[in-house]
């Protein structure tokens, strides 16, 4: 094609889209206020497309807690601070409870499973996953045992260095992972096996890669990215792969089952496909059970393990914070193993967990929401089927409800004589209909392997290291790579 051609065609392309967009103009009347976008691009040229939520603290500073951005044709809704946040995902949760279309997702997983799904499909598998999670996770089959075997795994691992330097990515993420693993598929991989080593890998780089501007780009512009090489190609095979994984487990376990000795989530959906009902078919479909499985094991792995890292980087970033943690542990536990019992009666080592969590604040953007119906949210006019974006790193800093939001401050969650408060804009996992289904299984995991971790050691940077608390990029906060030295106590 000539150039003549393409500079001509783009002049149309760019026109037709400026009508376009004057003709839903009507559809947005009354919208929230946002900067003027461009014909195409929308205010992506304003974007920090690595790390959006940049920006948006700046954009909040003129438009309030409510504004509007436009990635691409599309726009966005932005919710800013607790206050913005709660409103919407309570006192509008029904309306609030869908996802919008995420091209990159939706190539892969289509409607399926419970991160990204909508409608009745969503409605049933959260349903499902919520019953199931409660039984084998806190329920008749409790887990807190196997999470007690693993963290002694994990520090037999710990204690295997001898205080000396390594990366605690791979190890820390191999023990979370067998958590959930143990809830799927009633497994347990050591952390060398290959197959969990490349189901973490593909996890963390696909969780890496969702955040990118490349990736960004993408699901604003599906038609052009697909016809180009690019990470969305990395991300689609490495969703195959786990994807793969899945369907070949659960064709095996399908093959022994019996419907009278469910030992895992797989059973129990497989139980579920015969039951004959019309939701048998409709719902507790192959693709399904694939989607849910891949979204429960790389959501069950990647938030808790990265708070853990964050957890050990911060403590030895302030020692005297983790010597305090560890007073708390021989008072109350001694050389006993950590069980969540103790919680109640450890108000600092409560406080310090929940800060790291803040601190950390792992999910800065949360996931994206749209809207079932047309609303009115505190005077605006929201169409049916847009994009909102209840930002939580907004809610975690937010200087209304944390005295130092900043810095990291287990005071946050303390009173004055040492007991530990509640803090009601701590929302790590989100709110609403759409909050972590896992929240309970998280908060579990994070007492016992923390408490354990400190409990056996004192955590150091390598000599002459110096301590970065920047997060990496990706679609989570996540300390960058580093090494650590755990120092043995006995």
């Amino acid at each position: 094609m000539d150039p003549v051609t393409i500079l001509l065609s783009a002049v149309v392309i760019i026109y037709l889209a400026y009508v376009f967009n004057n003709q839903k103009q009507h559809k947005y009347k009354n919208f929230p206020p946002g900067p003027t976008p461009l014909p195409i691009i929308g205010n992506i040229h304003m974007i920090d497309m690595a790390k959006p939520q940049k920006t948006f603290v700046e954009m909040a500073k003129t438009y309030g807690p409510v504004f509007s951005v436009q990635f691409g044709m599309s726009k966005t809704v932005i919710l800013w601070g607790y206050d913005a946040i709660k409103d919407a995902l309570i006192n509008h949760a029904e309306e609030l409870s869908d996802r919008p279309h995420v091209p990159i997702i939706a190539k892969t997983m289509k409607n399926n499973g419970i991160v990204f799904a909508k409608g009745e499909s969503w409605k049933v598998m959260r349903r499902f996953a919520l019953s199931t999670l409660r039984d084998f996770g806190m329920g008749k089959n409790g887990i807190e045992n196997k999470i007690i075997e693993e963290a002694e795994c994990l520090t037999k691992i710990f204690k295997s260095y001898g205080g000396k330097a390594f990366n605690n990515l791979t190890i820390i993420n191999a023990a979370v992972a067998n958590i959930i693993v143990s809830i799927l598929l009633s497994h347990r991989f050591e952390y060398d096996d290959p197959t969990l080593l490349e189901l973490m890998r593909s996890v963390n780089e696909n969780v890496k890669l969702l955040g990118s501007p490349m990736v960004r780009l993408y699901n604003s512009f599906p038609a052009v990215m697909d016809r180009l090489p690019g990470v969305h190609r990395i991300m689609f095979e490495n969703t195959r792969k786990i994807l793969d994984f899945v369907r070949v487990t659960f064709t095996k376990q399908k093959e022994e089952l019996d419907v009278n000795d469910q030992r895992n989530l797989i059973d129990v959906f497989l139980a579920k496909q015969l039951e004959g009902k019309p939701e048998s078919t409709l719902y507790y479909h192959n693709d399904n059970l694939a989607s849910l499985v891949a979204n429960l094991f790389g959501a069950g792995m990647e938030t808790t393990s990265t708070t853990l890292r964050w957890g050990l980087l911060l403590m030895m970033k302030y020692p005297e914070i983790q010597k305090k943690v560890q007073n708390e542990i021989e008072r109350v536990i001694g050389s006993a193993q950590p069980q969540t019992e103790h919680r109640k009666q450890m108000p600092y080592t409560d406080a310090v967990i929940h800060e790291i969590q803040r601190f950390g604040d792992i999910t800065p953007n949360n996931l994206p929401h749209a809207t079932t119906q047309d609303i009115t949210f505190r005077g605006y006019l929201i169409p049916k089927g847009t994009t909102v974006m209840p930002i939580l790193t907004s809610a975690l800093h937010d200087g209304a409800y944390f005295e130092k939001p900043q810095e990291f401050y287990p005071e946050h969650f303390l009173t004055s004589e040492g007991h530990f408060k509640k803090n009601e804009a701590f929302i790590p996992f989100s709110l609403g209909k759409r909050s972590c289904a896992g929240e309970n299984l998280a908060k579990m995991e994070l007492f016992v392997f923390f408490t354990s971790l400190l409990q056996n050691f004192t955590f150091q940077a390598p000599p002459g290291a110096q301590l970065d608390l920047t997060p990496g990029l990706g679609a989570t906060n996540a300390p960058k790579p580093h090494e650590i030295c755990a120092i043995p106590r006995c």
